[in-house]
């Protein structure tokens, strides 16, 4: 069991971290009242940006080192300003032209997949590869690279110190954004944005900037999901629709964690357990078995869906303006 555990828990935990980013990113998206079905299009954009760039650095670096510095800053730049530009356009949309949100959100995720497969595809056509993938091998190094101790703690090290450094970005961004939002002045003003925009609007707060200032921060940082999933989970192996259904897994998550960026650490390991779990099990060539394992985070966000509607306590329920536009003349 405890073999089963050492070896499990680091799988599980490399495929939590792209979740927290997004879970993390479309909850303070989300506190500011907008609701951003978008999100699998924000990670796919901030993926395939990553990968344009990372790209570039190699082939000029052909023949050449690479730069350990620029190896890491340039698709990491790349990434965040294709996630602010994705996000910088649904604000546009939604507050400015006052568009509607789920309509919005679900177009830009038909775009944003569409973007990352158009651009990936005419990557791996300059490659010539014989199969449809590109892989940034040389860069993924860096960004998966761990403690170099780790493998001489045993166990511990195995569990807790084999990962990538963005893995353990994505744990500080969350426990930041959950005392930002609860400890700081700018995130109490958000909130009451996204609770009752009218309220804040009286008391003199600009409720255009913080929904877009939630929304821009929460897709750069659900698209740092993206590039983790590329550089370090796939190995720096881009393939077309090979995200699957995570963006919107981490929607889902946002549920499972009552909209607390520190309880998503934590659930975000359990959907990755979760996600994962019919690898371990013995279900044989049974793949009606393996399909039903796959659903269980699904099964598990309305469970908890459920109960939380149940016990209906205010601080357990999304903002009372999530996925309303707001119109001043109606103050």
């Amino acid at each position: 069991m405890f073999n089963f555990l050492v070896s499990f828990i680091p799988r599980a935990v490399m495929q939590s971290i792209p979740l927290l980013f997004g879970c993390t990113g479309e909850t303070i998206t989300q506190k500011a009242g907008n609701l951003n079905l978008g999100l699998p299009g924000v990670m796919y954009v901030g993926g395939i940006s990553g990968v344009i760039g990372a790209f570039l650095y190699e082939r000029a670096c052909t023949g050449g080192s690479m730069n350990p510095f620029l190896a890491i800053a340039i698709p990491l730049i790349c990434c965040l300003l294709g996630s602010l530009l994705m996000g910088l356009l649904y604000c546009f949309l939604t507050v400015t032209l006052r568009a509607n949100q789920n309509v919005t959100g679900l177009a830009m995720t038909t775009f944003g997949v569409g973007f990352g497969n158009f651009f990936g595809g005419s990557l791996i056509k300059i490659t010539k590869a014989d199969v449809p993938s590109i892989a940034l091998s040389q860069t993924s190094r860096f960004f998966s690279k761990s403690l170099p101790f780790a493998n001489n703690l045993g166990w511990f090290g195995k569990v807790f110190l084999s990962y990538g450094f963005l893995a353990y970005v994505a744990i500080i961004i969350a426990f930041a954004a959950a005392f930002f939002l609860n400890r700081t002045r700018t995130g109490l003003q958000l909130r009451a944005v996204g609770e009752n925009p009218a309220t804040a609007d009286a008391a003199g707060i600009n409720i255009s900037k913080y929904k877009y200032f939630a929304t821009c921060i929460g897709c750069m940082i659900a698209g740092l999901g993206g590039l983790y999933y590329v550089m370090d989970y796939a190995s720096g192996v881009w393939s077309n629709d090979a995200f699957g259904d995570r963006g919107w897994l981490a929607i889902a998550l946002v549920i499972f964690t009552i909209w607390k960026p520190n309880i998503a650490v934590f659930s975000s390991i359990l959907f990755g357990g979760l996600f994962i779990l019919y690898l371990f099990m013995p279900t044989g060539t049974n793949l009606a078995v393996k399909e039903l394992y796959k659903m269980l985070p699904y099964v598990v966000t309305i469970i908890v869906l459920i109960i939380t509607s149940m016990r209906n306590k205010r601080e357990n329920q999304p903002p009372e303006s999530l996925g309303l536009p707001y119109f001043r003349e109606d103050r």
